[in-house]
């Protein structure tokens, strides 16, 4: 009784309802959680932040994950990190941690990963254009998760976590959300990649398991 008036509750102040099980980063900062990851990873690799933020926003993501990430707060990233620690390695924390704490939060304090001024990003004009490999990085990372969440039950309904991932994180709208895109991308295609990137960057990237169901 109480879960269904919940559910009227946000349907009346004009907000998607997104009924999931009480689980650590639900589905949103979930989902996030391994894009961001991965996107700070690219950055400890010697990608440049605008190039790493260009890969996604070339995808149709409304903004890149570095710049995401001074948005949110990398006070508030920091504390993801913790809750889904087994996620993130400890070089990700550290650096976050060494940000967090000489007071550089993004947006809010002007200065992240990004100087801002007036609320914007400086960012550099010339820098090294994305490949392919590094968007196919970031995207399957945050796709993957996705499938993860409905294997674990997190959310029942494929369909509600691409409603979830579009309105919760602005994924690709015109894809129609991570389980959408693949697919129309072809759920062999998927899992063939994620298993190329598992042998060349390690277990971040294995597979997960719902996938065969879709074949």
């Amino acid at each position: 009784h109480f879960f269904q008036e919940a559910i009227a509750f946000v349907r009346q102040i004009g907000k998607l309802p997104l009924p999931c099980r009480s689980t650590p980063g639900f589905v949103v900062n979930r989902v996030l959680a391994p894009y961001m990851l991965e996107a700070l990873i690219a950055y400890q690799e010697g990608n440049e932040l605008e190039t790493i933020d260009e890969a996604a926003i070339k995808f149709g993501m409304p903004t890149g994950p570095i710049e995401l990430a001074d948005r949110v707060g990398l006070d508030i990233a920091l504390n993801v990190t913790r809750i889904l620690s087994k996620k993130f390695s400890d070089a990700i924390s550290g650096l976050l941690v060494n940000k967090v704490n000489a007071g550089n939060l993004g947006v809010k304090t002007g200065q992240g990963f990004y100087t801002f001024s007036g609320g914007c990003p400086k960012k550099k004009k010339q820098y090294a254009k994305p490949n392919n490999e590094l968007q196919e990085r970031l995207i399957l990372a945050l796709v993957n998760e996705a499938m993860a969440c409905s294997e674990d039950g997190v959310v029942e309904d494929l369909d509600l976590i691409d409603a979830g991932v579009v309105f919760g994180t602005g994924f690709a709208p015109f894809r129609g959300g991570p389980i959408q895109y693949a697919r129309e991308r072809g759920i062999r295609s998927v899992i063939d990649q994620l298993e190329l990137f598992e042998n060349k960057f390690g277990t971040r990237f294995k597979p997960n398991e719902g996938w065969q169901k879709l074949l």
